[in-house]
């Protein structure tokens, strides 16, 4: 029985993959089973023993990413009791999970409206569990007494790194590890950090409303 779920499970993480590319590549919609049957070497029928839908087989990559992603996270987190750590180990699980799964984080950040009904419940069910779980980190290293929102600092950071798949190039970029430490930085000191105390913030409050593009 161990042989068998050990071949299931890798049978399954084969087509997952593969489907994440392919939908990465080709978009959810225009994407079909016919070409995952051929990129993955597995016939219609047998692909159908993993999954009865091409909804299903989205629903089980973003899944899959977002409980492994989460439970990376806690094994890191419960041997670290130092707040700034925490921190800088959430920051670096996440981008070190989003570059070995490039094609996977692309399908994350498009298709998630493709989902419907279950399947986007249980998804987005997931993702708020990670969002509270990280919110708690970031807020834990917050200074007494700030001023920012806690969800407009936690979605700014999320922002900062779910879109590396766009620019991070392994080959030419800094590694993972300098990656995170620099993204830690900007967003815990700010690019400024160091010039004669930073630049003082101005509310734009005062300004006038930027004119529609189509008024005349």
């Amino acid at each position: 029985m161990a042989e068998e779920r050990r071949n299931y499970d890798e049978k399954l993480a084969h087509i997952l993959r593969t489907a994440a590319a392919i939908f990465a590549d080709k978009g959810y919609h225009e994407a079909s089973i016919r070409d995952i049957s051929r990129a993955t070497g597995v016939s219609l029928s047998g692909l159908y023993y993993y999954f009865s839908s091409k909804e299903e087989l989205l629903y089980l990559i973003q899944d899959h990413c977002f409980t492994t992603l989460a439970e990376n996270l806690d094994q890191l987190l419960a041997q670290e009791p130092d707040g700034l750590r925490r921190f800088q180990l959430m920051v670096e699980n996440h981008l070190r999970f989003f570059v070995n799964n490039m094609k996977e984080m692309k399908v994350l950040s498009h298709e998630l409206d493709s989902l419907t009904g279950e399947f986007r419940q249980t998804v987005n069910a997931k993702k708020r569990q990670y969002t509270d779980v990280c919110s708690g980190v970031l807020q834990a290293v917050a200074p007494a007494g700030t001023k920012i929102d806690a969800r407009v600092a936690i979605f700014a950071l999320f922002g900062m790194m779910n879109w590396i798949y766009n620019w991070y190039h392994p080959d030419r970029d800094v590694p993972v590890a300098k990656l995170a430490e620099d993204m830690s930085q900007l967003f815990l000191r700010g690019f400024l950090t160091g010039a004669a105390g930073g630049a003082e913030w101005r509310s734009g409050a005062a300004l006038e409303p930027s004119p529609s593009i189509w008024r005349t």
